[in-house]
């Protein structure tokens, strides 16, 4: 079933999930199946068990995971012009970067290279992250930098 964290106590171990049934239901430390840690409103995929939820992964199609291999294209082919940054909705950090890749040339094109070398920097991080941690980072953490 699917559904989406309501409420996590990371003190505690324990979280509450809204499933798509209209239920609530509770997990622990124990049933999470995910290398980053929950966190409010993330999308899961979980099996529940009466009022608790057992197996509870990350459910990454969900919550833009298919985001990051576009993102790192953008990136790569035209992430000077900061068009990854508009990709994911970043529409500040994505001016800072068309301002200064176009107003760089003013100053000899240094900035321009600095702008072209954080797009590139970016693309191998969108590259290396797994769908999970871009997802956590990028789209449900709004990241708007490395």
């Amino acid at each position: 079933m699917k559904g989406a964290i309501l409420q996590v106590e990371l003190e505690q171990g324990t979280g509450l999930i809204s499933g798509d049934d209209g239920n609530r239901y509770t997990f622990t430390k124990a049933d999470w199946r995910a290398e980053s840690a929950p966190s409010t409103g993330l999308r899961v995929d979980f099996t529940p068990a009466g009022d608790a939820a057992t197996e509870v992964f990350a459910d990454v199609t969900a919550t833009g995971g298919s985001k990051r291999v576009p993102a790192a294209l953008f990136a790569f082919f035209l992430g000077s012009f900061g068009a990854h940054k508009f990709y994911l909705g970043y529409k500040k950090q994505g001016l800072i970067m068309l301002a200064v890749f176009l107003l760089g040339f003013i100053a000899l094109g240094i900035p321009s290279m600095i702008i072209g070398i954080i797009a590139f920097i970016e693309f191998v991080i969108y590259l290396i992250r797994s769908d999970e941690e871009f997802t956590q980072t990028y789209v449900v953490g709004r990241r708007g930098w490395f």
